[in-house]
């Protein structure tokens, strides 16, 4: 009830602050990009315990080797998608092998290496981790991408230090895929390498040799699935984009190889950065990623069009995120903005780093409680469709608009994203079909459903959020809780307050695009 108060006065002072009149135009008529039907994705990853950054260990038991595979607000979280996309993989994949077939003698576990990549010697998963794995995955109804180890049969160039040449060995992957299949386990996609293009991180492939090296994970694909219709996907490169190496790569793979190409973002800097608050909240900064969108959806165009543009990870802030802005409501300006972005530029998947682990997760490290951002994540997996709708407006670069056809429900669905601390907006729809100019306004005969989204006590940093103006907890049974809007006459201006985020779902509104 205090809880409901304090939102309440919040309006109240915000309704005395600067409120502006904002007119926002949607196109419905044509849709300008689409995404997947699980557009969402969220990623698990290798990092052991002692994977450190900035004098802080934030991943804690949250690696797969060690995460609890049984907690039950885990197995909720991912429930509550019907379904999610996970993406399993990381810096460490590259130096997994898999205790299965004749190839592995001795199986062991990471080791801080000083030489080795990322610091770490290498790793191997014994088959009944995999088994826990997939149990999990198969119980929550998850759909897994899995990232494979490209550099296995590989050495170093004695000219490099950072390029690995030689062939690529699928023996230990196929082996792996084999006893999958042999399991009955369900691998959506699978993923060669990760950031192994251009320069790379710590290791790299030339295109050319990526581009071989992956038509030949296609063909062992294919052989242990040759039903087309249940053919996993094979993505790549799953690294940051180059155009030359990129485009180098789709030419050389050919047609019909490549499903997905994956590129990362960390496009707000280090997670020790003292001004990633700032950058969080600057439209201006945010906007500087839409090239690259742009860029990687026109190499699709260009060299690849039987692929489609993924973000195969994303934490925003690289080494782990930021310890007191990742995991806060603050983090979802950028989070929000980078699903509505990307999704303009035709990107079909975004992959969050990470669901769980290091400063940057949907879910808590120890307590496995969601932060902010997974109830972002959900609201835009139930509320946004595929189809991408262009939206304007004449208001302040401060105010984000994007939309959608409404999934599963008739007409669309709005995010607006408020990153002004002192600006009301009165945000008032439009229908721009250009074929009736007369008829500029949204139908405004019936309500419409309303999600306000607010930090607890106004504290941008709270990992506590509020759904108009009541804190999303866990209920007694540890189950998600109901994500309910307030109704509201559709006739009336949608009022964001100052530092929210707000979805909107106008059943009335006339959409050629979404019929």
């Amino acid at each position: 009830m205090l809880t409901k108060l304090v939102f309440l006065v919040i309006l109240s002072l915000a309704s005395q602050c600067l409120t502006k009149e904002v007119r926002v135009s949607v196109k419905g008529v044509t849709s300008i990009a689409n995404t997947d039907d699980n557009f969402v994705c969220a990623t698990l990853d290798w990092w052991p315990v002692n994977k450190c950054d900035y004098n802080q260990c934030p991943w804690g038991k949250a690696g797969l080797f060690k995460l609890d595979l049984k907690n039950k607000i885990l197995s909720n979280a991912i429930k509550a998608f019907k379904p999610l996309r996970i993406r399993i993989g990381g810096s460490l994949q590259d130096q997994i092998i898999y205790q299965v077939g004749n190839g592995v003698k001795h199986c062991h576990s990471f080791k801080k290496r000083k030489e080795g990549l990322f610091g770490f010697s290498k790793g191997c998963l014994h088959m009944d981790r995999w088994d826990q794995i997939n149990g999990l995955m198969n119980e929550t109804g998850a759909m897994v991408t899995f990232g494979l180890n490209a550099l296995y049969g590989r050495k170093k160039s004695k000219s490099d230090d950072t390029l690995w040449v030689g062939n690529w060995n699928a023996q230990n992957a196929r082996d792996l895929m084999n006893y999958t299949v042999s399991k009955g386990y369900k691998i959506e996609s699978y993923e060669l390498g990760n950031e192994l293009c251009a320069s790379g991180v710590s290791a790299k492939v030339t295109a050319e040799q990526y581009a071989k090296d992956i038509v030949e994970l296609k063909n062992v694909v294919k052989e242990l699935h040759p039903d087309p219709s249940s053919q996993p996907k094979v993505l790549g490169p799953a690294g940051f984009f180059d155009k030359k190496w990129f485009s180098t790569f789709l030419e050389n793979s050919g047609e019909d190889v490549v499903d997905g190409l994956t590129h990362h973002i960390y496009n707000l800097g280090p997670g020790n950065d003292p001004s990633l608050i700032d950058k969080v909240q600057d439209p201006f900064y945010l906007s500087q990623i839409a090239q690259t969108f742009k860029d990687i959806s026109d190499i699709v165009k260009n060299f690849g069009p039987w692929s489609g543009a993924w973000v195969g990870e994303s934490g925003g802030a690289y080494n782990s995120g930021g310890k007191d802005v990742s995991r806060t409501f603050v983090n979802g300006f950028w989070y929000l903005d980078q699903l509505g972005m990307s999704s303009t530029f035709n990107h079909k998947v975004y992959c969050r780093q990470a669901l769980i682990g290091g400063n940057y997760a949907l879910l808590n490290t120890t307590t496995f409680i969601p932060n902010p951002d997974y109830y972002g994540a959900l609201m835009w997996h139930r509320l946004m469709g595929k189809n991408v709708l262009s939206v304007t407006h004449n208001g302040s670069p401060y105010l984000r608009a994007y939309s959608h056809c409404s999934r599963e429900k008739p007409g669309i669905t709005l995010l607006l994203i408020n990153m002004s601390n002192s600006t009301t907006f009165d945000v008032s729809v439009a229908n721009d079909e250009n074929l009736y100019p007369d008829n500029m306004k949204c139908n405004g005969g019936m309500q419409r459903e309303e999600y306000h989204l607010t930090p607890e006590c106004g504290n941008l940093q709270s990992d506590v959020l509020l759904l108009n103006g009541t804190p999303l907890k866990l209920t007694e049974s540890l189950d998600i809780p109901p994500i309910n809007p307030e109704l509201v006459d559709a006739s009336s201006p949608i009022k964001v307050s100052p530092d929210s985020i707000v979805f909107v779902t106008l059943k009335g509104f006339n959409a050629p695009a979404c019929a």
